[in-house]
């Protein structure tokens, strides 16, 4: 939407801890010594970047939100089709179309398996 690139930068950032800790003093990954945050970048010209980072940084703050669970949409589709994937889905919830996922079909790529 804003076409600004949005990274997850800081300790933590890295599932792997012991990859982290090995990356953290080497270049480029210095971030790795600050306390979690998220990074917001963009190349605009001059007249338009701080519009697109300031939407970019409100779309963000929104997302981040403390919200409760059972109000929480994403969290719940992106739970249900966390199953879908493993197999582990136990019933169809008709609030939650997969129409309705940010990650529908069209930009979720799934791995081919032979059977």
């Amino acid at each position: 939407m804003t076409e600004c690139r949005v990274f997850i930068r800081g300790r933590g950032s890295i599932k792997d801890s012991i990859k982290e800790e090995k990356l953290k003093d080497k270049p480029g990954y210095e971030h790795l010594n600050e306390p979690l945050h998220v990074l917001v970048e963009a190349e605009f010209p001059e007249d338009i970047i701080n519009a697109r980072l300031d939407h970019a940084v409100a779309i963000l703050e929104n997302l981040l939100k403390p919200v409760d669970e059972s109000l929480d949409h994403y969290k719940k589709q992106q739970l249900r089709e966390l199953a879908m994937l493993n197999g582990t889905l136990r019933e169809e919830s008709p609030s939650m179309s997969p129409s309705m996922s940010p990650f529908n079909s069209a930009g979720l790529k799934r791995a081919k398996t032979g059977r």
